[in-house]
């Protein structure tokens, strides 16, 4: 019985959270009674309470005793928007406005999967972190970063604390050349559910990146899952006739980045016209 008013409750947070995004609740005005919702929602009031105790959690409702619960008009924490064509780049503009808490950091054999993403000869011992970035005291990702050790060693636990894991590979004099990135969608494991203060099972969005140097060496493997409610990755594009096709390609974003009413905007692009050989970087519509 636990688990169907979990579930319950789930679906009602998830449908209140929409109305309130959406703008179908103003702002600073009241949401239904407890009894008027679970009248219309066919749920216990104790399930109401648990999702609208979630939603007063994450910063989305006021629950004023004797008065009732009410939308804010200031949705919880900022909201980090990257941009999908060059992640890489905005990531000294987020570690000036976030916080980092590190898990855990240590030493172990590489795992057959990130050596192979490596593309590591001889597989040995890599530097292993897990972190979780913050904004305003609120966490949006959780991250699990390998390195090989012969890098690993010239930063400590504070280092990587307190400074993006590319700027620490930087500083050892690895000149990065280029990265793999892939994107997905997951679910929330119970450790990472905890860590990023959401329900086991939460949607995530998945990126896993490989960065190589220029000398082919691969210097970092990430494993980073987001809340998709305070992340979200965006890719700026225009439509170009080459050739006599009509084509999409992503185009510069603003370098300096914005910061808005409802969150910072760290977009940065270096995506050109042309790639090193001549062509587009673009596909076809």
């Amino acid at each position: 019985m636990g688990g169907v008013e979990i579930s319950k409750s789930r679906h009602l947070y998830l449908l209140l959270r929409d109305r309130i995004a959406n703008g179908r609740l103003d702002a600073g005005g009241p949401l239904p009674s407890e009894q008027a919702l679970a009248v219309e929602h066919g749920v216990s009031r104790a399930t109401v309470r648990r999702a609208l105790g979630q939603l007063e959690r994450e910063g989305l409702v006021s629950r004023r005793r004797g008065a009732g619960t009410f939308a804010l008009a200031d949705c919880g924490a900022k909201l980090i928007v990257a941009d999908i064509s060059d992640v890489l780049a905005h990531l000294g503009a987020m570690g000036r406005v976030t916080t980092v808490r590190l898990l855990e950091f240590g030493y172990r054999e590489a795992p057959a999967p990130v050596a192979r993403a490596l593309r590591l000869d001889r597989p040995g011992r890599m530097q292993r972190s897990v972190r979780v970035r913050m904004i305003d005291g609120q966490p949006f990702s959780y991250l699990v970063t390998h390195v090989p050790e012969h890098l690993g060693v010239t930063w400590s636990e504070s280092d990587l604390a307190l400074r993006p894991l590319l700027a620490l590979l930087e500083r050892t004099g690895v000149k990065v050349e280029r990265a793999s990135q892939d994107l997905t969608a997951t679910l929330a494991a119970p450790e990472v559910a905890a860590a990023l203060e959401v329900e086991t099972g939460s949607p995530l969005i998945g990126v896993t990146r490989t960065v190589f140097a220029a000398n082919g060496e691969g210097v970092e493997h990430l494993s980073a899952l987001y809340r998709p409610d305070r992340y979200t990755l965006r890719m700026e594009m225009e439509r170009r006739t080459a050739a006599g096709v009509r084509r999409w390609r992503t185009v510069l974003a603003d370098p300096a980045g914005a910061e808005h009413a409802h969150g910072l905007q760290a977009r940065h692009s270096t995506a050109t016209e042309e790639d090193g050989d001549g062509r587009f970087q673009d596909f076809e519509a």
